[in-house]
């Protein structure tokens, strides 16, 4: 059973509005909430990790749904169940990485620390809607360009380097370590888009982004490949571009927003229809829920 497969039976059982958003709009508070969780040899290896990168990515990542919500981070708090062979200069690294990531502008204010077998870090993220058109991945409509923040592929030829035991480029290592965050671009999304908007960040891997945002909107995404923005150092490696589609981690923001808008880097149109269709090498390749659930990083495999 895959990840979407359980949040599916959550949303159900619980017969609530709120879950299908990578963050949680509670409108009456005027803010949205996130949390993501990390699991040692699941979603990180101390064997590349240092405590201030996994610190750094801990928190990146939730950034990244805060700011593809539209929103504006605020305050956050990491929960740590860590294991007997964590020294004190662990938790000092790892929160100096935390800090960094912070930007000067959201704030770390609590959390948890318990015993565990293994590395388990789970982060919760707050951000303010004030001023902030928020976003859904519903609300993609027939006619919006598809536009996008960010370099994809480069994080996942980054953890293959680093699990092939490789150092170089380290410019491509660094993007999987430490990702860049699109607060600004969420921002200009956030502050200047006044009808509704879909966006999403590509955790998951771009695909998925596209894929969900096309599903939950029940309309049909047209991508040009040739169009998505990549480090050309990634080219020299083998399935290079099937890192740029189906690689995750990337943390770039996906949108699908009115054609009069110029934000980011336009990569294709919302059609009517469903599923994606791929213009690459030549061709039109359409993509279902299933060709793309098939490709992605799979948490329970």
């Amino acid at each position: 059973m895959k990840e979407k497969d359980f949040i599916s039976i959550i949303k159900q059982t619980l017969n609530t509005e709120y879950i299908g958003d990578d963050c949680a709009y509670l409108k009456d508070l005027g803010i949205v909430v996130t949390q993501d969780s990390l699991v040692e040899n699941i979603h990180f290896s101390l064997d590349y990790f240092t405590p201030y990168t996994l610190g750094y990515k801990s928190i990146a990542v939730n950034l990244s749904d805060i700011a593809a919500s539209g929103a504006e981070a605020k305050y956050l708090t990491v929960s740590l169940s860590l294991p007997d062979r964590i020294e004190n200069d662990f938790i000092k690294e790892f929160y100096k990485g935390c800090k960094a990531a912070c930007q000067n502008s959201a704030e770390i204010v609590g959390g948890d620390i318990t015993g565990s077998d293994k590395i388990f870090i789970s982060v919760c993220a707050i951000g303010s809607t004030n001023g902030r058109n928020i976003s859904s991945r519903k609300n993609a409509r027939e006619g919006y360009k598809i536009v996008v923040s960010g370099e994809h592929g480069s994080s996942d030829t980054g953890l293959k380097l680093l699990q092939d035991k490789q150092n170089k480029p380290q410019e491509i290592i660094n993007k999987h370590l430490m990702p860049q965050v699109q607060i600004d671009f969420g921002k200009t999304i956030g502050e200047n888009v006044k009808e509704p908007y879909a966006m999403m960040d590509t955790s998951d891997g771009l695909m998925d982004a596209i894929c969900a945002i096309a599903n939950e909107s029940k309309v049909q995404a047209e991508i040009d490949f040739d169009k998505i923005p990549h480090n050309p150092l990634i080219e020299q490696f083998d399935n290079w571009q099937q890192s740029v589609l189906f690689g995750g981690e990337d943390y770039g923001l996906i949108a699908a927003i009115p054609e009069k808008y110029s934000y980011g880097t336009h990569i294709g149109t919302i059609k009517s229809g469903s599923g994606i269709n791929l213009k690459m090498n030549g061709e039109i390749l359409h993509l279902s829920s299933k060709d793309v659930e098939t490709r992605i990083f799979n948490h329970f495999s």
